[in-house]
């Protein structure tokens, strides 16, 4: 029995820079039609072998065969990969707003891929590319055709670049983490429109991704790799019930657990108290009242909660909740209303007056390379807290509580020599997490506030530093108000759950009712949106 040609087939594909092998001869074929998801963590190859396909790494040194319905595209001139780009072989990225051009409006990119590739006059083109808007579920897609990238959300900007690389009527896309910067109620929104889509055209998808949730309700077969291995593929059920590889095992046991989390205790001290929590932005009202007339748009309203000492208050909703704004509220970083107490103090507004309470109240961001300076060393990062708020703290004494609590989050000296030298970009995604969580735990402070924390990390290095969190506070009685869109992360980590929707609190109790027997229907919608792995 003859089997039919393969769409795509990568033979020992081999890719290096400047002599430094990267991936190591990956074998995997795609049939016409065919939904393949290509597996794994960071640095393991994944998208470098994607945009290999399209030769899109000017710097890489490829080898072996990458095979487009028989042709060899490492043969093929410039020109010719020029003309396959987005017309046979289209690509979605994972952040749509570096991939967009800011200064072109959607529309109007998505018309010049429709005038370049299909010759379509412009007009044409423009209705096209309103058409293929709507396709993509784009709400009022005349409108959003005039639209720049910053004024679209984070769902509608990803909708628009499946849009753009659908124009042309692709025989395959590469979808690079295309949900990554989405809500998991957008992710599997999006998941299950690019199926529609795919059924729809015929196209074949593959989908790189680490999120292994999405990939069982996407993919057909999966293929898994590992720092530059392909380690195992298969059709998906197989995979995925029983998987050979001790990588791939390793993969699907990365489920975030609840780690023997105690229950509320009552006598515990409150480090948190709010009551009528409000947060109002000012917004610029049209005509001549715009002068005289101050309007507010009210970003969260009405929201009732405390969170005692050794416990974690898990905060759910889609984009446009609340959820930052009240973040930003209990950091102190922005005007709120009602009232809000740590333990009989409050924000009053004024650096000297706050700063003793800005020692009790910390915070970890999403992106830990973001929010570390690139040019502090591990040390000076550490430390610049206790220095601020311990001024008169000698020199010694603040070394030692660097490195006792660099310690503590699992960056010790004897593994990391000249640990307190090194500078950010010298450690791992996991690694700069574990840095941030000590510049905040080394003032000792009885608040943390987790916006995202594993969201940017790989789901095994997710779950090393949510079991670290979970030990902190075991060891440190400390309260967590847990910002996320995690189903996993909140069932590993939340004691109590309260529910932002427009601004308001829909629903709020113990983890165990809200999250597995939930009374409002906005809920129940939301983890019908999360898929688990």
């Amino acid at each position: 029995m003859n089997h039919p040609q393969a769409l795509l087939e990568l033979k020992d594909l081999r890719i290096a820079f400047g002599g430094q092998p990267v991936v190591y001869g990956v074998n995997l074929s795609i049939q016409a039609g065919e939904r393949v998801a290509l597996v794994g963590e960071s640095g393991s190859g994944k998208s470098v072998t994607a945009l290999s396909v399209l030769r899109l790494l000017e710097s890489a040194e490829l080898s072996g065969q990458v095979l487009w319905q028989g042709q060899d595209l490492l043969l093929q001139s410039s020109a010719q990969m020029q003309r396959l780009r987005g017309d046979e072989i289209a690509m979605i990225f994972q952040e749509p707003m570096t991939a967009l051009n800011p200064l072109m409006t959607v529309g109007a990119q998505i018309s010049e891929v429709l005038q370049l590739k299909k010759l379509l006059p412009r007009r044409d083109a423009d209705a096209r590319a309103v058409h293929l808007l709507s396709e993509t579920g784009l709400d009022d897609p005349e409108r959003r055709f005039g639209a720049y990238p910053h004024q679209l959300s984070g769902g509608q900007r990803q909708r628009a670049m499946m849009a753009m690389a659908l124009a042309s009527e692709p025989k395959l896309l590469l979808a690079d983490e295309p949900t990554t910067a989405l809500d998991a109620s957008l992710r599997l929104q999006m998941l299950r429109l690019l199926a529609d889509l795919q059924k729809k055209t015929g196209m074949a998808v593959l989908l790189i991704t680490h999120d292994l949730a999405l990939v069982r309700h996407f993919a057909d077969r999966v293929a898994v790799m590992e720092k530059g291995h392909l380690v195992e593929q298969g059709a998906l059920a197989e995979v995925f019930s029983k998987p050979q590889h001790p990588y791939t095992q390793k993969l699907l046991d990365s489920r975030p657990t609840r780690d023997g989390l105690a229950q509320i205790n009552p006598t515990e001290p409150t480090c948190i108290n709010a009551k009528g929590l409000q947060v109002r932005y000012p917004i610029s009202a049209p005509g001549f009242r715009g002068w005289f007339q101050k309007q507010y748009f009210t970003a969260l309203q009405g929201a009732d909660f405390s969170i005692s000492a050794g416990t974690t208050l898990g905060v759910m909703g889609e984009s446009g909740s609340g959820k930052s704004s009240l973040a930003q509220a209990v950091l102190g970083l922005i005007p709120f209303g009602g009232e809000l107490s740590f333990g009989g103090q409050t924000w009053q507004g004024v650096p000297s007056r706050d700063k003793g309470l800005r020692q009790r109240v910390q915070v970890v961001f999403q992106d830990p390379y973001g929010s570390l300076s690139p040019r502090m060393t591990v040390g000076e990062i550490v430390s610049e807290g206790l220095r601020l708020h311990q001024p008169h703290c000698p020199e010694s004494d603040i070394e030692a509580r660097v490195v006792a609590t660099l310690a503590e989050v699992g960056l010790t000296m004897v593994e990391f020599p000249d640990l307190l030298n090194r500078y950010p970009h010298a450690f791992s995604g996991g690694q700069r997490q574990r840095i941030a969580l000590a510049r905040a735990l080394v003032v000792e402070p009885h608040v943390l506030v987790l916006d995202e924390p594993t969201s940017a990390l790989d789901v095994t290095v997710q779950k090393q530093i949510l079991k670290l969190l979970q030990t902190i506070q075991k060891t440190r009685n400390m309260a967590y108000l847990l910002i996320t869109h995690d189903l996993g992360v909140l069932r590993a980590m939340a004691h109590e759950v309260m529910v932002l929707q427009g601004g308001r609190v829909v629903e709020a109790g113990s983890a165990e009712q809200v999250l597995y027997r939930p009374v409002h229907d906005y809920t129940r919608s939301l983890l019908a949106a999360f898929p688990e792995a």
